[in-house]
């Protein structure tokens, strides 16, 4: 019998431990693939070119149109005003006509549409009345027109002052009507005052219907009537709004009109 060789590296436990070495580095083969492609991966998401960037949305820059910006208190303390009355829904005041600075009210469901016409604030009867819109209009002035009433006072209250638009320097020189309500500043450019007849014209004139609606839109921007301002130039659309302040005259058959074009709306803080 020949005599084994001491040498010999081909037994169980070299074989055993030739594998665990060869797992191993395989293990760490796989391990450092893992690591340089997760290092690859990261430096595109950081450091990748303009492609990657141009999806890319700075947070702050791309909310700042909402909330970065600082809205505008409401003048109108309205939480204070519906406290004396839940009926009033916006606040006139026409720049120049320092009388003209009323709130504007509505009556409720159960109270007739013209209630305030002969109450105050207080739910008080008095013959000026209130600033008033009816239930036919939107409280938030978003209807294609809005129809504004006030007695014309001859103390000047209420809406006495709007005949002083019959003036063509005064009717030049004041161009504003700003209107508040609890969520926006509404800004109107005057367009128009002129005489109009007696009719109710939000029963007479559907403004939802485009060709009604135009129709008295046209009568704005060019009145038949012989006492009128019109501003040069003033166009009316459908996709306008338009608020309409009506006052008495002293021809129970006439109403003398002013007739504000809406410019701009803007959210308040709340």
């Amino acid at each position: 019998m020949s005599e084994i060789n001491s040498t010999n590296t081909n037994t169980p436990e070299n074989n055993k431990n030739r594998n665990s070495k060869i797992v191993y580095y395989v293990l760490i083969a796989i391990a450092a693939a893992l690591l340089i492609v997760s290092i690859i991966m990261l430096c595109i998401k950081f450091f990748g070119g303009k492609e990657d960037f141009g999806d890319y949305k700075n947070p702050i820059s791309s909310t700042s149109s909402t909330s970065s910006i600082t809205l505008p208190q409401n003048p109108i303390n309205f939480d204070e005003i519906k406290a004396v009355n839940p009926d009033v829904c916006a606040w006139i005041k026409i720049p120049g006509i320092d009388v003209i600075d009323y709130p504007i009210l509505q009556s409720s469901i159960e109270a007739d549409d013209n209630y305030y016409l002969d109450h105050d604030i207080n739910g008080t009867v008095k013959k000026a009345g209130s600033i008033y819109i009816q239930k036919l209009n939107y409280s938030d002035f978003t209807d294609p027109n809005t129809l504004i009433y006030g007695h014309n006072m001859l103390n000047g209250t209420m809406f006495g002052q709007l005949k002083k638009f019959k003036n063509k320097d005064f009717f030049d020189q004041h161009r504003q009507i700003f209107i508040y309500t609890p969520d926006y500043i509404l800004e109107y450019e005057i367009i128009s005052a002129f005489v109009y007849d007696n009719r109710h014209i939000l029963n007479s004139f559907n403004f939802n219907i485009e060709n009604e609606c135009q129709e008295f839109f046209d009568e704005c921007v060019n009145p038949t009537s012989f006492t009128k301002q019109v501003l040069e130039g003033a166009t009316l659309t459908t996709s306008d709004n338009i608020i309409t302040l009506s006052t008495c005259t002293s021809n129970d058959n006439e109403r003398y009109l002013v007739v504000g074009k809406l410019i701009s709306r803007t959210r308040t803080a709340k």
